[in-house]
């Protein structure tokens, strides 16, 4: 049985049919469907129902995922093993992150790992949403706020927070909130991160944790855009400190209620067959150097501020 075989049949049931499975290995819908014909002929079991519009696993073809999974990740952990004791981390690198941190900060921090290792390959998706790092097959997952997921292992790779901003214009026209409670009556624009609630901030200052549930006429899944409404005037926003420290230290806005905060922390999380990997400790060791003192290094030292303990 050829082992990639195996690869080509998890990343079908992984991408729930054959174009999108052949787009992701780099081949054509026909090489797949042979492929599959040929490990089904070796299993001598059907693994696949499929129609005109569709192909759906079959109930021998779930048991056969879950043992082709198996397969590769101990093959994986084996050829991990012996490459953890050379000088140089090898393989490819599947890294899972959010837009703005990807972009503008994960991304090169990667292509100088990948100067630093040149045997190790890198794949980098930027993703505004949780991840499955087993089934969707990622080796490490850089995220903010919280982990949620305690099956993972999760690395603080640096202190984060978010803060309330808002244009100088805006604060004119419609005031100052003296409270969080009073940010219920203004136009809050709301940013969704991955797994992070819709519509209620969670704010830390001098009485605790406070929550209020805010509205807008403006949302986003992207920082980057409700972080231009904000310049523009259209209301308030809560961001990570590092993502508004350019327009915060040229004025284009300012702090609101500068006592509160909501902790983002930026972490790592990986799966436990990932967490011993030479490449994944040297990926993740890197990232959080660079990240704190590189040239792409989150920006913490603005009007931010650190916040009190």
């Amino acid at each position: 049985m050829d082992l990639k075989d195996l690869e080509v049949f998890c990343e079908v049931v992984r991408r729930s049919g054959f174009a999108a499975a052949s787009l992701e290995i780099g081949t054509t819908p026909a090489h797949i469907s042979k492929r599959i014909g040929i490990l089904e002929s070796q299993l001598g079991v059907r693994l696949f129902h499929r129609t005109t519009r569709r192909v759906v696993i079959t109930e021998d073809g779930e048991r056969a995922y879950q043992w082709a999974r198996r397969i590769l990740d101990d093959t994986n952990a084996m050829s991990e093993a012996f490459s953890s004791a050379k000088s140089e981390p090898s393989g490819q690198l599947r890294i899972a992150t959010s837009q703005r941190l990807g972009r503008e900060h994960v991304a090169p921090i990667l292509s100088a790992l990948g100067e630093r290792y040149p045997r190790i390959e890198v794949w980098l998706e930027l993703l505004d949403r949780r991840v499955d790092l087993v089934t969707e097959n990622f080796d490490l997952d850089i995220r903010v706020g919280a982990p949620l997921q305690p099956q993972l292992i999760a690395q603080r790779m640096m202190e984060s927070w978010r803060i309330l901003c808002a244009s100088p214009a805006y604060l004119a026209r419609h005031g100052h909130p003296k409270s969080v409670a009073d940010l219920a009556e203004h136009e809050c624009l709301l940013y969704r991160e991955r797994e992070q609630p819709f519509g209620t901030w969670r704010l830390t200052g001098p009485k605790g944790t406070e929550s209020v549930k805010v509205t807008s006429r403006f949302s986003s899944n992207h920082s980057d855009v409700v972080k231009g409404w904000s310049v523009d005037g259209k209301g308030i926003c809560l961001l990570s400190v590092w993502d508004v420290a350019q327009p915060l230290r040229d004025g284009r806005v300012v702090r609101v209620l500068p006592t509160h905060h909501e902790p983002a922390d930026i972490w790592a999380m990986t799966s436990t067959r990932s967490a011993g990997s030479a490449k994944v400790r040297v990926c993740v060791q890197f990232l959080k150097e660079q990240l704190a003192k590189g040239p792409h290094a989150l920006k913490m030292d603005t009007a931010g501020g650190r916040p009190s303990r």
